[in-house]
């Protein structure tokens, strides 16, 4: 039976590309796209996510509006890597999708109360959207499976040199996550970092001579310059998918359990993830860390779902 599945995130080029996993693979039935802002504005956010899922024919999920900025603060966006669109690249025409009236918070708790069955959670972006659920309806914990997110790092990070994008941008909504009690899957940039768009891969979506892998080799292409002039990457990591590909498959992301920690008031920490994976805090377990990615079976998977829409 296929695994009810909500995916929150802030389209960027990775997320993108979750989306087109999430929406096409029979492992998962994708409830809905929600946004908050991130990579960039939510309202380019949700935009980006319209623009997706018109060009992919993905016109039986809806997509709703959430955070427009963190808890606390005000938003810190990644345009240094994912451009003025946020998704910056192809051209893309007017998306034919609408964005749905309910915003994201209503459409999640909605979601969460009437199917019959637990749903996955699945961000990719701030936590925002899943903190505010968590905190006005601590009711609906039983209606969630799982949160397999995208985010934080067992080294380093990527926005500072401790925090990685996703938990920096809202750290207060991460500590609510990773302390709710529910199980918590990270995928953090320890193992984001094994998922590289080689030339090798992108070469093999170009093979596809498809639009989907067109458009998709357009979006790496940008994706590979922003790491190239901004971390020295050679060939770009895919984040997001990871974590999509995790609840279709959870044999191909090897992880531990181990207690996570948010650091939300560190001069130059805040939203870094503390993982004690040597248990030498003494606390409690409360997340499985994503470790180690069977890279090539990733691939199999990611390129299949890019040649699903022709």
């Amino acid at each position: 039976m296929a695994t009810p599945l909500i995916l929150d995130c802030d389209p960027g080029h990775d997320d993108a590309l979750a989306i087109l996993l999430a929406a096409s693979h029979p492992a998962v039935e994708l409830l809905a796209i929600t946004t908050c802002g991130g990579n960039q504005t939510v309202e380019k956010c949700t935009l980006n996510a319209r623009r997706m899922c018109s060009v992919a024919g993905i016109v039986d999920v809806p997509i709703a509006t959430g955070a427009r900025g963190p808890l606390l603060g005000s938003l810190h966006i990644g345009e240094y890597v994912h451009g003025i669109s946020g998704l910056d690249g192809p051209a893309f025409a007017e998306p034919t999708v609408p964005e749905a009236a309910e915003s994201a918070h209503d459409l999640i708790v909605r979601l969460l109360r009437e199917h019959p069955e637990p749903v996955t959670l699945v961000p990719t972006g701030p936590l925002t959207n899943i903190a505010l659920v968590l905190q006005a309806h601590p009711e609906l914990k039983e209606n969630i499976r799982e949160i397999v997110l995208m985010g934080g790092s067992t080294e380093r990070g990527n926005d500072t040199p401790y925090a990685e994008f996703n938990i920096r941008v809202d750290p207060e909504a991460a500590d609510i996550v990773f302390r709710s009690g529910l199980p918590v899957t990270m995928c953090g940039l320890n193992i984001t970092h094994q998922a590289l768009a080689t030339p090798d891969v992108v070469d093999r979506i170009r093979a596809l001579g498809t639009p989907m892998g067109d458009l998709c080799v357009e979006l790496l292409t940008y994706f590979s310059a922003s790491y190239l002039r901004t971390w020295g990457f050679t060939s770009p990591p895919l984040h997001d998918p990871v974590a999509v590909a995790r609840v279709i498959d959870s044999s191909l992301v090897e992880c531990v359990e181990a207690p996570v920690a948010i650091e939300t008031h560190g001069r130059f920490t805040s939203g870094a993830t503390c993982v004690d994976l040597h248990h030498l805090t003494g606390e409690p377990d409360n997340a499985h860390v994503a470790m180690t990615l069977d890279v090539e079976r990733f691939w199999d998977l990611m390129i299949g779902a890019i040649a699903s829409y022709g």
